[in-house]
């Protein structure tokens, strides 16, 4: 049963490290278009999220936690929109450094490795319900 528990305790902190980085992927998405409000102003930087291992001493294993969520440091695009209210003297917009495809991607992968961990979930609670029938026999 111990086994089981740990299972549960491993899958668990994965579904909250990638719900929190569907999360993010969700905000970058959400914010690609976003340029600042006056000349020359910074657009929305994209966010990046790191994980990192943590052992959980009480039931030896190690879990996944958020370590960092931080700003891509990648340089602003910038774009000719002479009209903006965020475009500088001569005519430049800055544009968020988020690149749509990169970001669906993550999307998919944090989305796959999120159903993953819910199915380990299914399989051990499966387990734990199958070993209790075992037992009252």
């Amino acid at each position: 049963m111990d086994a089981l528990t740990a299972a549960l305790k491993v899958a668990a902190s994965g579904l909250g490290a990638q719900s929190e980085r569907l999360r993010v992927v969700s905000e970058n998405l959400a914010n690609a278009q976003s340029t600042g409000n006056t000349s020359g102003a910074d657009p929305y930087q994209r966010k990046t999220i790191s994980f990192a291992s943590e052992l959980d001493r009480a039931a030896g294993v190690n879990l996944v936690e958020v370590s960092s969520i931080d700003r891509d440091p990648t340089a602003f695009p910038l774009e000719f929109q002479p009209g903006n209210v965020a475009a500088d003297e001569n005519g430049y917009v800055k544009t968020p450094n988020v690149n749509v495809l990169i970001e669906m991607a993550d999307m998919t992968e944090a989305n796959r490795s999120y159903e993953a961990n819910l199915q380990v979930i299914k399989q051990a609670r499966d387990l734990i319900s199958m070993t209790i029938d075992l037992m009252r026999n």
